[in-house]
């Protein structure tokens, strides 16, 4: 911590350490913020969904074009699992709820889950 000599004027305080009784301190800080933790939104891979669906998940509820969607699909398809978005809490959650929804609103087992970065 650094105090300036000011500061220790202003506290009672000469540059000699001199004291005047008033203990008033003036301290000037910084408020440290830290960023949320952000969450990883994670599709897996069925053996009963069709590809042309997870390419529609992919596109409607993340904002990807038609080539970003295929090659998550194909990255699903064949390692079982792929990272579809780096998401705050909530906005990982939401996604998680939305495409599980729509998946069951079309009858398909897929899977989206979400776990810390």
């Amino acid at each position: 911590m650094v105090v300036r000599a000011d500061v220790l004027r202003m506290a009672g305080k000469d540059d000699e350490g001199g004291d005047d009784g008033d203990l008033s301190v003036v301290l000037d800080t910084k408020p440290k913020t830290k960023r949320p933790p952000l969450y990883k939104v994670l599709l897996l891979n069925d053996d009963y969904t069709p590809m042309e669906f997870v390419v529609l998940v992919l596109e409607r509820f993340f904002g990807l074009n038609h080539a970003q969607a295929f090659e998550i699909m194909l990255t699903v398809h064949k390692k079982g699992v792929a990272v579809v978005g780096v998401f705050s809490h909530e906005i990982a959650e939401t996604k998680v709820a939305q495409v599980m929804d729509f998946a069951r609103k079309h009858q398909h087992p897929l899977q989206c889950t979400m776990e810390k970065e």
